[in-house]
Parts: structure tokens; C-alpha cells; sequence
């Protein structure tokens, strides 16, 4: 579950302090706008972790006790007094929360999310549904099987039964990050050329990676080069996908070596 949305759930359940990054300067470990939620037996988030959060914590615990409809902006200095060696700055935001408020914190802490189009349902486009639903993203899984999408999704992963699996790429929004690992050759072929026809058209697809190796890059390549794309269009396709370096073949470990790959790449 996303992080702003597993907040509001147990927001429902008992009130909270809402603990945000207001300020910064110099070095420090987290952005403005980065937070963490504390309530009375649990802390989600972290506004950088180590001492810092330690403070905060029991500032915000200290006002659970008490609570106030007072916002709270207190100055920590990362330095020697903290054990911390960042040596910058960093302004937090202390403010009660209750379920009340849950329409205003919705609007305050739900991430710009980018989208990402998964075509195929097998082993690895679980994996990394799974992996990417923990990111700011919008996902939009897309098979031409049916029954192939399991149950009790994770929150921001919308399903798409597309026959031909093609046909989705072109309602895809505009920069939309495409990610191609059917379970036929013959698909991801189709579903590459139809990426690379709207690229052609719009140029709004910012990354479009295709599972597989060398081998079948080389073959697609000549099959699409027949087709009338040109090297220029074809050098937009990557393939294989995955941060360079990492062996493991097994579905979880790709998910992530995409996703990297996806972090690199400005797009996620």
C-alpha cells in the first residue's frame, strides 16, 4: 500500500502527528516535504532517520499527550549536538492530525505519480507490480489473456485485457514510461511497433523498455528495420532492461533492477 494511503487508513484508527520537512539548508538527509507520521505505538515515514528523528519523534509524542491545534515548526542543527555529521539544517512542521482532517492530508500528501505501462502478466510483471506500487506511480497492467490479474491489488495499479495487446499503447497518457515482457515473442514484437509508431506521432513515450537479451534485440531490430523504423527511431527501445551488472535471473530481482533502471532514467 502506498505510504500516504496506509497513513489515512490507520489515521481512522487513532490520531496522529503529522511531522514535515518545512526547511533546509546545507547538507541534510531528507527533502523539503518529505514526512513521517507519529502515532501513540507506531512511526511511519522518516523525516532521515538517526537522532534527528529521534527528537521528533518525542516532540510529536509529547503533543499526542497534549494535543494542540497549534502548528509547530522547530530548528534542528545537524551537528555534534544531534551525533549527526550532515552539518546542515532542517526546519520540521509538527501538526496534530485526526480522521477529520483526512481530506485536506490527501490533497497535502499524495504524490505526483508517473505512469508506467506493464504489458504482460507473467512472473515478472508481478514482481514488479509489486515493486513499483511502493513508488509515486500509476500503473496500468495490460494482457491479452484473460484471468490472467490476480486479486487484491496493490492501491494505483489499474488492469487492461487488451486483444490485440497492442491496441492499449494508444490510449496510454502522455509520458508514459512503457515496460514490454509478454508471454509471446509475437506480442512484445507488436507492442514495440505500436510504441514506436506513436513515438513517431507524438514522442511522448519517454522510455520504452522490452524484456529479453541481445539475441532478441537483434532479431526484433531487423524485423522492425523491414518495417520502415529507422535507426534513430529503433535507438529509442531499450533492451535488455535492468541496471547493467546483475546476473540474477530470478523475477523479484529483475523487478528491482528495472525499477533502478526506471530511477536512473528520470522517470520514476
Amino acid at each position: 500500500m502506498r505510504p500516504d494511503v496506509e497513513f489515512l487508513t490507520q489515521l481512522t484508527q487513532a490520531p496522529a502527528v503529522l511531522v514535515r520537512v518545512d526547511a533546509a539548508r546545507g547538507s541534510v538527509p531528507r527533502e523539503v516535504g518529505a514526512w513521517m507520521a507519529v502515532f501513540a505505538g507506531r512511526v511511519m515515514g522518516t523525516v532521515g532517520g538517526g537522532h534527528l528523528e529521534w527528537q521528533a519523534i518525542a516532540h510529536a509524542r509529547e503533543r499526542l499527550e497534549t494535543p494542540s491545534g497549534e502548528v509547530d515548526v522547530v530548528r534542528f542543527a545537524l551537528g555534534p549536538t544531534l551525533g549527526q555529521c550532515c552539518g546542515g539544517e532542517v526546519h520540521l512542521r509538527f501538526q496534530n492530525v485526526v480522521a477529520s482532517d483526512s481530506p485536506w492530508l490527501r490533497e497535502q500528501l499524495a504524490p505526483v505519480c508517473v505512469p508506467v505501462a506493464i504489458f504482460g502478466g507473467g512472473h515478472v510483471g508481478h514482481a514488479l507490480v509489486q515493486v513499483l506500487a511502493r513508488l509515486p506511480r500509476d500503473i496500468i497492467w495490460v494482457d491479452s489473456r484473460d484471468a490472467i490479474f490476480p486479486a487484491g491489488l496493490p492501491h494505483g495499479v489499474q488492469c487492461e485485457h487488451s486483444a490485440p495487446v497492442e491496441g492499449a499503447v494508444t490510449d496510454l497518457k502522455a509520458g508514459t514510461s512503457v515496460l514490454i515482457m509478454s508471454f509471446s515473442h509475437a506480442e512484445d514484437l507488436e507492442v514495440v511497433a505500436a510504441c514506436l509508431r506513436r513515438q513517431r506521432d507524438r514522442g511522448d513515450l519517454p522510455f520504452v523498455g522490452l524484456i529479453g537479451s541481445k539475441t532478441k534485440w537483434a532479431a526484433f531490430r531487423s524485423r522492425l528495420a523491414q518495417r520502415g523504423f529507422t535507426e534513430a527511431e529503433l535507438a529509442h527501445i531499450t533492451c535488455p532492461i535492468g541496471v547493467a551488472g546483475i546476473t540474477d535471473k530470478r523475477p523479484e530481482v529483475i523487478a528491482v533492477a528495472v525499477a533502478a533502471q526506471l530511477l536512473q532514467v528520470g522517470t520514476s
